[in-house]
């Protein structure tokens, strides 16, 4: 599956993390990815949590981000965010 996602350039987030070179926080980054997932896939997460997550890149203001993420077994879902075609993060989340 796919989501895409729109973090505003002017979101808080940017104005107090590099202000000369402004980047989306990993935890606000992990934080949408969340509510995407949930949206998408029509489930709460509450009784997940993140397995891991890797950062890679960073995301611009104003960056086109999209989400996919699959759940190859009951319980996990991998997911990779990427930004402009670029990779910039992945991971993966378990049910608890």
């Amino acid at each position: 599956m796919h989501s895409a996602l729109h973090i505003a350039a002017d979101h808080p987030a940017f104005a107090g993390h590099f202000p000369a070179f402004p980047v989306l926080p990993g935890a606000i980054l992990l934080d949408e990815m969340l509510h995407a997932v949930e949206l998408a896939r029509a489930i709460d997460l509450k009784g997940w949590r993140i397995g891991s997550a890797k950062f890679i890149g960073a995301v611009r203001p104003d960056e086109q981000l999209v989400i996919e993420h699959e759940a190859p077994a009951a319980g996990l879902i991998h997911f990779t965010i990427r930004a402009e075609n670029r990779k910039v993060a992945h991971g993966t989340l378990h049910e608890t």
